[in-house]
């Protein structure tokens, strides 16, 4: 019968591999939502205004123009990403990758 703690099973040590998913689809997926928003409010600007709610459509405005150099940001992370995992592959093996 072996006990289970951590991350500790029958004696054996193993350390989780941190997550390091592709991020471009997330700040895609955020950037269309923001333009969604921005396209819903559009026709509805003046009731909103009329309603006290008139900075909603500036806030998805703001979420669509930060979402643009956040999303050009992912793809720089991404292109790294494969750089960081060939350099961890590389310490594993014991091999020495470099220019």
């Amino acid at each position: 019968m072996s006990v289970i703690t951590g991350s500790t099973v029958c004696g054996v040590t193993s350390q989780p591999k941190p997550l390091d998913p592709p991020m471009v689809p997330f700040a895609l997926a955020g950037l269309g939502l923001w333009i969604i928003a921005v396209l819903v409010m559009l026709p509805f600007r003046d009731e909103l205004a009329d309603a006290g709610h008139g900075n909603w459509f500036g806030i998805a405005v703001a979420g669509v123009l930060w979402g643009i150099p956040g999303g050009l940001t992912m793809v720089v992370h991404d292109r790294n990403r494969k750089r960081r995992r060939a350099t961890s592959d590389s310490f594993k093996t014991g091999e020495r990758g470099g220019a």
